[in-house]
């Protein structure tokens, strides 16, 4: 039984595998670990699987898997954590993109009580060296999609990765494409997590193997993670959604006091457009209140400056919000000419989206220890 197993996910990497092997095996002995390195392989018709076992002659904790079906880099992983010797898996690429020397690291905080451990690109200090633009925005386009599900995460798409074994062993992981470790976090049972920073480096040698597919594969997955999320409760995914349908709620009970309070207003003589203000300021207030308490509670600090200092955050948004409604119903009827109440209707969903994602971000972000 090894410490931690590093999975290196491989295709036609005849000129990397030896590096890449001989790099993290350095690091093995450099923190004195007792680490296992398996090779995952889809039957690669170049040298790579000659390499490995030639390196396995002299090396003990060296493994190969070989897969002849279903090939893909997502289901190599995913055939990794099912062959690997230990209870911990760091996932790598085999190209030297991701540093070895950031294993220890990982295996610290693995130890240390993160369930989950992700090397980012985009969190302060990270960074990806020689990307054209169009796999920039690919990237950034994917790292969006995936941050719906877990917005906690700065890079839910990396492939730098370490794991517990138990965060995937209840897991109905259906890899497809390169984004397991999205997969991982939308249906494996996790709670704690930390992300560690480093650059990214492309491949020196060989190709990518980014295409249009794969995008495609993508898509699917986020979809695919969505659903799941409905049947099984355990999920990170299920959280986020059962704090949206929260913010959701919390939003029509503010509807209801702005109606009540513009009412009672009126009732009392006060003028129309001072009554609208001021249920509008009320509502936007029993808004915040509710979801202080009830929808980011676990994210609330609560000192008197914290919770002012959110108050403030959450009328701006919320002005913003209001804009966009506005904005948006304006632009379909005058320019779309759709009805009236419908185009209202697509102002408040985007104005919702609005705050509920800024507002998750921004007002209520966790806070980690």
């Amino acid at each position: 039984m090894y410490d931690l197993t590093v999975i290196i996910p491989t295709f036609k990497e005849e000129a990397n595998i030896r590096n890449i092997i001989t790099e993290v095996d350095a690091v093995f002995q450099k923190n004195a670990l007792n680490g296992e390195i398996l090779v995952v392989d889809d039957n690669s018709p170049d040298n790579t699987i000659a390499i490995v076992n030639e390196l396995k002659k002299t090396m003990k904790n060296l493994n190969l898997l070989v897969r002849t079906s279903d090939h893909g880099l997502s289901q190599s992983v995913a055939d990794g954590f099912l062959h690997a010797c230990s209870d911990v898996f760091v996932v790598i690429d085999a190209d030297m993109s991701h540093p070895p020397s950031l294993i220890p690291k990982m295996f610290e905080e693995i130890r240390a009580g993160s369930e989950v451990v992700i090397g980012s690109r985009y969190m302060e200090g990270g960074g990806i060296k020689k990307w054209p633009l169009k796999r920039r925005i690919i990237s950034l386009g994917a790292t969006f999609l995936g941050r719906l599900l877990v917005p906690d995460i700065t890079d839910p798409v990396s492939g730098f990765f370490a794991v517990r074994q138990s965060v995937v062993a209840e897991a109905h992981l259906k890899p497809r494409g390169y984004k397991i470790l999205l997969e991982v976090l939308g249906k494996g049972t996790w709670e704690n997590d930390k992300e560690i920073p480093f650059e990214f480096s492309d491949r020196e040698i060989g190709t990518s193997k980014l295409k249009i597919k794969t995008i495609i594969e993508y898509a699917q997955q986020v979809l695919d993670i969505t659903l799941y999320s409905f049947t099984h409760h355990q999920s990170a995914a299920w959280r986020e959604w059962k704090k949206i349908f929260k913010f959701g709620i919390v939003g029509l009970t503010g509807i209801v006091v702005n109606v009540a309070i513009l009412n009672l207003l009126l009732l009392a003589g006060v003028r129309y457009e001072i009554a609208l203000v001021f249920a509008i300021v009320v509502a936007i207030f029993n808004n915040f209140l509710w979801n202080d308490l009830w929808t980011f509670k676990d994210h609330a600090r609560k000192s008197i400056s914290s919770i002012w200092k959110r108050l403030q955050l959450f009328y701006v948004v919320s002005a913003g919000g209001a804009l966009i409604n506005y904005g948006v119903a304006v632009i379909l009827v005058y320019v779309v000419t759709m009805d009236g109440n419908l185009a209202n209707l697509c102002g408040i969903l985007l104005g919702f989206i609005w705050n509920f994602v800024v507002n998750r971000r921004v007002t209520w972000p966790r806070t980690r220890g």
